[in-house]
């Protein structure tokens, strides 16, 4: 499916999406598979780790088809997924998900961006390199399920 960059809406996440958000996590194998309360910590602004969660859709009635969420802790921020819908990959979504967020983290004083992501996940990797972030560390043994060492990226938000 070929999305029209024009109609395609990124905003914030609110509760009534998240029936959606664990629908297509459930649909992306790499995204995180939190129970709702977990997702729904996303959104508590009176939690006490901040985050930043952003969707994307094409209106109220087409559904969303991207999510992406920061953990925030200035002056940094954790990248804790950005997942698109398989049949829109390739299509922007994620950088343009991925950007929105950039613009919120660094209007709460974000300044370094910092993630975890499985060193088998090359698409991942290639897809975060292509955003400017650097390899910036390995954990040995991060992932479970099966067992796998975690590349650490960053990036500088200018």
């Amino acid at each position: 499916m070929n999305l029209d960059p024009a109609s395609t809406r990124i905003r914030r996440m609110t509760a009534a999406d998240l029936g959606q958000v664990m629908e297509l996590a459930a649909k992306v194998p790499e995204a995180p598979h939190w129970p709702e309360p977990a997702y729904r910590m996303a959104l508590d602004s009176g939690s006490n780790v901040r985050r930043v969660a952003l969707v994307a859709d094409d209106g109220p009635l087409a559904g969303i088809f991207g999510f992406a969420i920061a953990s925030l802790l200035p002056p940094q921020a954790e990248l804790e997924t950005v997942a698109v819908a398989p049949e829109h990959w390739r299509q922007g979504t994620g950088r343009r998900l991925f950007d929105a967020l950039a613009t919120e983290l660094r209007a709460q004083n974000a300044s370094v961006v910092r993630l975890e992501v499985r060193v088998s996940n090359h698409a991942a990797i290639a897809f975060y390199r292509s955003l400017g972030f650097v390899r910036a560390g390995l954990r040995s043994r991060y992932y479970a399920d099966p067992i796998e060492d975690a590349l650490q990226m960053k990036l500088r938000l200018a």
